[in-house]
């Protein structure tokens, strides 16, 4: 019974949706499956930015501040115990990081792919064109994906999870304890 119910008002939803804004001065935008997408009204602080911009900006300038120290954890998820500890100069960076793209045209103002025309380059003294965009950090390529955030004493910390590996760096030390965690079952 819920599911007839469920399916009934996937099927009756799009034209009450369709009722409903064509009252509204905009229609608004569909995707697949009728689903209304929602939009939200973000403030901005006096500097003009969101905190998602002002938290961007923040990293952006923490990562290239030149002569500061970080501190990287590599930690085991597993046991929680700290596998390797080590301060960074600077910052650590992505092995995916490049300070050239990867496709460039050979002949300046070749089609690349179904870019017209590309963004000139300069490789080896030559003017290439690219359809690739120079990130905010001045480099192309992506880097591993992890979070970010500043605490509320302004440190700075990035969180990376793989496998049985958990990397954490801060521009401050971590108090860490020696915990371990023993998975397993216990014998009586």
């Amino acid at each position: 019974m819920k599911n007839l119910l469920y399916i009934v008002l996937l099927l009756v939803a799009p034209f009450i949706m369709m009722g409903a804004s064509s009252c509204a001065t905009e229609a608004p935008t569909t995707t697949a499956g009728s689903i209304t997408q929602a939009s939200a009204d973000i403030s901005t602080g006096i500097d003009g930015l969101t905190a998602e911009q002002r938290n961007v900006k923040k990293r952006l300038e923490a990562d290239n501040e030149i002569g500061s120290i970080k501190h990287l954890y590599i930690m085991s998820a597993y046991s929680g115990q700290v596998l390797i500890y080590s301060t960074v100069d600077t910052k650590v960076s992505s092995s995916g990081k490049r300070l050239s793209p990867t496709s460039v045209a050979s002949i300046d103002g070749q089609y690349i792919g179904s870019e017209h025309y590309g963004i000139p380059v300069t490789i080896g003294g030559y003017t290439r064109r690219t359809a690739e965009v120079l990130q905010d950090d001045g480099t192309y390529g992506s880097s591993t994906p992890y979070l970010y955030w500043f605490d509320t004493m302004g440190n700075y910390h990035q969180h990376y999870v793989s496998g049985g590996q958990i990397v954490h760096v801060s521009d401050e030390p971590l108090a860490v304890t020696d915990v371990v965690i023993r998975i397993g079952t216990v014998e009586e």
